[in-house]
């Protein structure tokens, strides 16, 4: 199931869980937070261990290790949010789809909108 019509759907047995609280935000309800800092942690630990192994300079693998958290959770965040904006908008259109619908069963402008093909027949 889609990350974001699960979220629609737990929205309303929602328990109160406390998180992280960073400047206001619970930071355990922003969307792709856990996953992109996980991976950019990952990465820079790998990467710094990488940089070490190779030129045995400390200072340098230090830094390496960083750019690579940097720069990973970066990519990582905008790709992640890009798709969930991108199926937020797709559960919206389908909800919206499915609300005309059910609100057209049955009448004569469902059979004039499947006649266009507008809506589709189950």
């Amino acid at each position: 199931m889609d990350t974001v019509v699960k979220n629609m759907l737990d929205e309303d047995t929602e328990e109160e869980k406390k998180g992280l609280v960073l400047f206001g935000r619970d930071l355990s309800k922003i969307p792709c937070f856990r996953e992109s800092f996980l991976t950019g942690i990952a990465t820079g630990i790998g990467g710094g261990l990488v940089a070490f192994i190779k030129t045995s300079k400390p200072f340098l693998s230090q830094h390496i290790g960083v750019g690579t958290f940097s720069i990973t959770t970066l990519l990582y965040w905008s790709y992640c949010r890009y798709q969930w904006s991108k199926q937020k908008f797709d559960a919206q259109l389908l909800q919206e789809a499915l609300k005309d619908k059910i609100r057209y069963e049955g009448t004569v402008v469902e059979k004039e909108l499947e006649q266009k093909g507008v809506l589709k027949s189950a």
